[in-house]
């Protein structure tokens, strides 16, 4: 594959829904209503209720003359049982699995497909952070929402061409021998913004030893931001160079804030070990808001009217060793539609202030030191850039 930039297309529409109750209806009936296509690559597969219902709908597709193919992580998918995986082979479906682990594989096992795509009929992109998982799609009994918080965007227009381009260059991939691993952010012409209107959309990416044009984007967009910067990222482990733009962006006068997770996480080390940067962050000027509610797995970026939303998390282990994708887009509509669900979110997070920094007892320091020096030996031995 080469290292393909792509260019802005003009002329797309763009639809945002939050949470699994409003979006997974949605995936279901673009499925149930696919009439020669649906090519999905997904990272979390897990055999549950929500599994059940999108195999159903599968192979009801297939069984209407659709073809199906199905690409998923080999480490996302091990909660996916054989049966399952019989009945999509058995019912026609085309199967591929990135990178199955093995023993001897060293590093290469880290080295996992993290990208969340769903393309319908070459005409209707879905794209987003969620998976295949009763996490993400099922309320709970008591409650009008799923456990994880999350986003999906549906996409038309002329950008879904490069949406599909991304995926059949994986999916020819799967299965032949490759070098995993990333080489360091090099530098790569990033399409110039768009000036004006609406529908403006493009496919940003990381890719197996070829460029990390998602990072690229987001330090230009942060270098040249002037009104606001929103980031959300459930783990925050962001390189130096991420915190550094973030930094310099607030002390220039933009509004720059975080939007991440309390400690409703899956992974509540990865809060500890990210609270290091906060001190730093918040004298800069930086605001930073942890989610209360529930687990936020969103991961989306707002930086003035240009937003980038998709499967790319921004922290160090995400972009050293997994492929992601993100649907950058500036539209009037969806800026409008994130900026709400961003303002949503802020009013149930907790703010954090240098004071209540300061303020903070002993234990929880200590888990905060104790964590980010984990974390710091982490990077150390895998050679992950700090």
């Amino acid at each position: 594959m080469s290292s393909r930039v792509y260019e802005w297309h003009q002329d797309n529409t763009f639809e945002l829904r939050v949470d699994g109750h409003r979006y997974f209806p949605r995936l279901l009936e673009a499925f149930d209503q696919a009439q020669s296509s649906i090519d999905i690559e997904m990272y979390l597969v897990s055999s549950g209720t929500t599994c059940e219902q999108v195999i159903d709908a599968l192979l009801q597709a297939v069984a209407r003359g659709v073809k199906v193919r199905f690409m998923f992580d080999a480490i996302g998918s091990e909660k996916l049982t054989q049966g399952d995986r019989d009945r999509l082979a058995e019912g026609g479906v085309e199967l591929r699995i990135y990178n199955p682990a093995r023993w001897y594989h060293g590093r290469r096992l880290f080295h996992r497909d993290h990208r969340k795509l769903i393309v319908v009929d070459r005409q209707i992109v879905f794209v987003g952070g969620t998976g295949f998982t009763d996490n993400f799609c099922l309320t709970e009994e008591d409650g009008q929402c799923p456990r994880w918080h999350e986003q999906m965007l549906e996409v038309r227009g002329p950008v879904v061409a490069d949406w599909l381009d991304l995926f059949e260059v994986e999916w020819g991939r799967v299965g032949k021998f490759q070098r995993r691993g990333f080489s360091p952010v090099r530098r790569v012409k990033i399409p110039r913004l768009p000036h004006q209107g609406s529908g403006h959309g493009r496919v940003s990416y990381i890719g197996a030893r070829e460029q990390k044009e998602v990072v690229a984007s987001l330090l230009a967009a942060l270098a040249h931001s002037k009104e606001r910067a929103w980031l959300a990222t459930p783990y925050f482990l962001p390189s130096w160079r991420i915190r550094r733009a973030l930094m310099r962006a607030a002390r220039r006068g933009v509004d720059v804030r975080l939007l991440l997770c309390g400690t409703s996480i899956d992974h509540l080390a990865v809060l500890y070990a990210g609270q290091r940067y906060y001190k730093r962050l918040l004298k800069a000027g930086v605001r930073i808001y942890e989610f209360q509610p529930r687990f936020t797995h969103l991961k989306t970026a707002m930086v003035d009217d240009w937003v980038s939303l998709g499967s790319c998390n921004f922290d160090h282990w995400t972009l050293h060793w997994n492929l992601e994708a993100n649907q950058q887009a500036v539209d009037a509509g969806l800026t409008r539609a994130v900026t709400q669900s961003f303002e949503d979110d802020f009013a149930d997070s907790h703010e954090w202030t240098l004071q209540g920094w300061r303020e903070m007892p002993l234990s929880h320091r200590l888990k905060i030191r104790l964590w980010g020096q984990v974390n710091r030996w982490v990077m150390r031995i895998f050679g992950i850039p700090r």
